[in-house]
């Protein structure tokens, strides 16, 4: 088979994503579109400006890297905007032949005089589920011959922030007299409470509570009052841990925050990151860490392309950690991170895999299959293991009599 070839049955198979920013995934005809109907200033206007000036191939760092989101969430102030932009996110993953997608925001960032919290939630929502709706009632899902999409959203608290939107500058002043950490905890716990409220009062599918943001100088641990609320509740969890700081960062995720999955998880091997002075055998500490999450499938979200972005110091894609984390057996699965900001696909993250690490067969199945099996499906149990087997078998008789089927 030819690249093309190939290229052609990885869009075909059924994937997830499970590591998607709705602020990092709009299409940029909508961004120039809503910019101009609200009269915002843009540093360009066109889609290779936009391209050229903020959404680049490289970034210093992961900061550099998320500067681009300011300008995605002026557009996003407004509910039919919201339902809009996760609209044809939903599409243009389906048209990837993702099957299963999971969108992570922040609602705070979005939430003004005009906007609270259950409108953005529920504008968000009215978009996928359109998006699903229409997918699900094409020929070939009715009558059975492919599976249905299906959807879940994960709310994310920021590790961080100032006066960065109006809800943010209201809690700061709020709490005149608190510690920035102690505010930064606080508005967490306030969007855990939020969305577990709004999910049970709307059986709204929000099956996620994330942190993201900038983890130097901003230790997951004064977020835990919120992870423990979303614990206690049945929601569940993933961190970005791991993306710009080393192993303690995935452990205190992990221990502080009780992660079901991390984001990331790019310096899960580096000993050099670890700066904790209690830590004395190092080499030890990463091989319990790593051990644990491996027995435990704490699945890992890898992004190659995003990694690539915000960290020069990998270099080229081939020294990325994730042959380290095939190696020894980590539940992984490949995601996008943003689809717009880093230009990229799930298909193509695997067409990267399979390009710079010899991904053989076997470990592509175990990719997709992890990715059904660690998200965080929106139904009983029951039902989740019947849409499982349901998008494994497509996908076995997609690959079957090609190389990608998997040998013995």
């Amino acid at each position: 088979m030819n690249i093309s070839e190939i290229e052609d049955l990885i869009r075909r198979i059924p994937k997830t994503d499970l590591h998607c920013h709705l602020d990092g995934s709009i299409r940029l005809t909508t961004l120039l579109d809503i910019a101009k109907k609200e009269g915002l200033p843009l540093p360009a206007d066109t889609d290779a400006g936009l391209n050229e000036s903020v959404f680049k191939d490289r970034y210093e760092n992961l900061e550099d890297y998320l500067r681009t989101f300011g300008l995605s969430c002026s557009v996003m102030q407004r509910p039919e905007y919201l339902e809009r932009i996760a609209c044809e996110l939903a599409e243009d993953a389906q048209a990837d032949g993702v099957r299963y997608l999971e969108v992570r925001f922040a609602p705070q960032l979005h939430i003004t005089e005009d906007m609270d919290m259950k409108t953005i939630l529920v504008s968000v929502n009215k978009g996928l589920r359109r998006a699903k709706h229409d997918f699900n009632m094409r020929e070939e899902v009715l009558n059975g011959s492919e599976p249905k999409f299906h959807y879940g959203i994960i709310v994310c608290a920021l590790r961080s922030f100032g006066a960065i939107s109006d809800y943010y500058a209201r809690f700061i002043n709020a709490h005149a007299f608190s510690d920035p950490r102690s505010i930064h905890g606080l508005a967490s716990e306030e969007l855990a409470r939020g969305a577990v409220k709004i999910r049970d009062e709307l059986d709204l599918p929000i099956v996620g509570f994330d942190l993201a943001g900038a983890e130097s100088g901003n230790p997951a641990r004064y977020h835990r009052r919120a992870f423990r609320f979303a614990h206690a509740n049945f929601m569940k969890k993933t961190v970005h841990a791991g993306e710009a700081y080393g192993a303690p960062s995935i452990f205190e995720a992990i221990t502080e925050l009780h992660a079901d999955r991390i984001g990331h998880g790019y310096y899960l091997f580096d000993q050099s990151k670890i700066e904790d002075p209690a830590v004395q055998d190092r080499e030890r500490y990463i091989r319990e860490l790593v051990q644990y999450i491996a027995d435990r499938r704490i699945t890992v979200e890898v992004c190659l392309t995003s990694n690539l972005q915000t960290n020069p110091s990998i270099g080229e894609l081939k020294n990325h950690t994730f042959a380290h984390m095939l190696k020894h057996g980590l539940s992984v699965t490949l995601c996008t991170d943003n689809r717009t900001v880093s230009k990229t696909t799930v298909s193509r993250e695997i067409m990267l895999a399979i390009q710079h690490f010899g991904l053989s067969p076997h470990q592509l199945k175990n990719l997709i299959i992890y990715g059904f099996k660690r998200s965080f499906f929106p139904g009983p149990y029951l039902k989740k293991r019947e849409y499982v087997r349901r998008c494994i078998d497509y996908y076995e008789q997609i690959v079957e009599g090609t190389e990608l089927q998997e040998k013995g």
